[in-house]
């Protein structure tokens, strides 16, 4: 499988086809609303508002999986980042990211770039860059803020 071959849901539930972001540069994140790293929302649409015009997207996927920071329903995340950090990169439902319910396009990110626990996600904000051909280049750590990736985004971007 490449990553082109995944069908995620939406924030209404509805199936997308990651097919439709063929050509472009991705940053795909784990994120939560009640994280020690939940301000990095701000650096994410920086990014978003500079880059989106270039052929880059963000795709949020709120998860719940560490410590019970995105307790919210899916609704409530997105009306909870819209009005705090006034986001308007894609936003997923809710999923997780380890363990035998771990969402298929996250085995398939962490096969793709380990991290320092190996083929598991360490908490919430871990990021994911992949390139246009959707080849996944580089895993980002929690604790590695979004301007950190703009000098590897502006290459992938060819800027």
């Amino acid at each position: 499988m490449e990553l082109y071959d995944f069908s995620v849901k939406n924030i209404d539930g509805e199936d997308v086809s990651l097919a439709g972001y063929q050509g472009k540069v991705l940053l795909i994140v784990n994120t939560a609303t009640h994280c020690g790293f939940t301000p990095q929302y701000t650096g994410l649409q920086q990014l978003y508002a500079r880059y989106q015009e270039k052929g880059f997207e963000i795709l949020d996927f709120p998860c719940n999986q560490f410590g019970g920071q995105a307790p919210e329903d899916d609704a409530e995340i997105q009306d909870f980042c819209t009005l705090h950090y006034h986001t308007t990169f894609p936003r997923f439902a809710k999923i997780n990211v380890n363990g035998k319910n771990a969402s298929p396009l996250y085995a398939y990110l962490k096969e793709q770039q380990t991290g320092t626990l190996g083929a598991r996600i360490k908490w919430n904000f871990t990021k994911f860059l992949v390139d246009k051909n959707g080849r996944v280049v580089r895993r980002y750590g929690p604790d590695q803020k979004p301007e950190v990736i703009e000098k590897d985004l502006v290459e992938l971007l060819g800027l």
